[in-house]
């Protein structure tokens, strides 16, 4: 997708902002927003090693903070926007949640539930599905991870090495 043309990409540069305040906190820097009638209801970024919760993804803090905002769980009219493509525990909350719809920005072959390993959201067993679109914004979001696992591996003394997140451990 051409992020010049894409209704998406104001979006997805508020989850990058939230990517790089999760790079600042020496988290994978994976940033979310959910967007509800043309106003950010939740909006969050990795938080696993702060809160020492396996839990604590992007994607489920902001689900969480849309569902206050909006006062119920069922999150029908959002969009998630997420740097990283989603893994199968925040594939499975947006079915669960009833978001409309996913937009992302770098694939994840490595854990991706979204089209990648997994395609969760479209899964036709499921009670819902959510629209997915990839793809928006994808450079800028693969160069924070790439750059994040880069320095992770310079500074264990592993600097070689593929510079894909795909092939990390998060």
């Amino acid at each position: 997708m051409d992020a010049a043309t894409s209704p998406y990409e104001q979006w997805m540069r508020l989850a990058l902002r939230e990517a790089a305040r999760a790079l600042e906190a020496g988290e994978v820097p994976v940033g979310c927003v959910v967007v509800h009638g043309g106003r950010v209801v939740g909006r969050a970024h990795n938080q696993r090693e702060a809160l020492a919760d396996p839990t604590a993804h992007a994607e489920m803090i902001a689900l969480t903070q849309a569902a206050a905002a909006l006062q119920g769980w069922r999150l029908s009219g959002t969009t998630l926007y997420a740097t990283l493509e989603p893994c199968p525990m925040c594939a499975g909350a947006l079915v669960n949640a009833r978001v409309d719809r996913l937009v992302f920005g770098a694939a994840d072959p490595k854990a991706g539930a979204c089209g990648s390993l997994f395609d969760i959201p479209r899964d036709p067993r499921l009670n819902h599905r959510v629209e997915v679109v990839g793809g928006v914004l994808e450079e800028e979001a693969r160069a924070f991870l790439v750059d994040f696992f880069r320095a992770r591996r310079e500074k264990r003394g592993g600097g070689g090495g593929a510079a894909d997140p795909a092939l990390e451990d998060g």
